[in-house]
């Protein structure tokens, strides 16, 4: 099958664990204003593979991944291209490859339940506590992706709940204790990620002539994380 991705980086340490081979796809329905790749966003960006290409060069990497590592699919927004990567999943399974999906969760169909069958796990991309907030700078509404949520539990999927943290928006002790009583109230959840708000992008949206959203804002500092998780008791 064939699907359109943005890009490959074989060696990632930070979607997943262990040493991961990552795969972004192309296309995402949502803004969000502190998104790292506006390049994915339009559908027909990109270049097109096969599942097929895609197996042969993570079989490649594979000595690399030791016990815990395998193929990450993120974007974008992977499920907006859902059958390619449940077909790319069911050929790394058939290899023992573990598999982990990055996404916003703001997609469900059939299709994603079928999915989520070869999904090892999940990293979910819990973008705010606050619905209206979640709204306003995503363009999801926080229900959807909730519902989401509660699909992963009901199916005992492993789940990482990440957010990324930027000052004045959610970075309130409250905020991410909130996120903490999300993961709290879902065995599924094995991990809570809070991640900087970093500006490394910014040249891309100059590159691509569009504003970017949080552009106006301070980047978030390892101090600012320990400080929150002080805060609310996680340190």
């Amino acid at each position: 099958m064939i699907g359109r991705i943005n890009s490959i980086q074989t060696l990632g340490t930070v979607d997943g664990p262990g040493v991961r081979f990552v795969l972004f796809m192309q296309g995402c329905p949502l803004r969000c204003g502190y998104c790292h790749n506006p390049d994915t966003w339009d559908f027909a960006g990109g270049y097109e593979v096969s599942s097929e290409e895609i197996l042969e060069k993570v079989l490649r990497y594979r000595e690399y991944f030791g016990k815990d590592g395998g193929i990450t699919v993120s974007g974008g927004e992977p499920t907006m291209q859902v059958d390619f990567v449940r077909e790319l999943f069911a050929l790394c399974k058939g290899e023992g490859i573990h598999t982990a999906l990055d996404t916003s969760g703001c997609i469900w169909n059939e299709k994603i339940e079928k999915l989520l069958e070869l999904t090892d796990l999940c990293l979910l991309d819990y973008k705010m506590c606050n619905p209206e907030d979640y709204e306003k700078y995503t363009r999801c509404k926080k229900e959807s992706v909730d519902f989401f949520l509660g699909e992963l539990q009901r199916r005992n999927i492993d789940t990482w709940l990440r957010q990324v943290i930027v000052k004045g928006i959610n970075d309130s002790a409250e905020s991410v204790r909130m996120l903490y009583d999300v993961a709290d109230a879902h065995p599924c959840v094995k991990k809570v990620e809070l991640l900087k708000f970093r500006k490394l992008c910014a040249p891309k949206y100059e590159n691509l002539g569009i504003e970017f959203p949080f552009g106006n804002l301070p980047e978030t500092k390892a101090e600012d994380i320990s400080a929150i998780m002080s805060a609310i008791g996680k340190a």
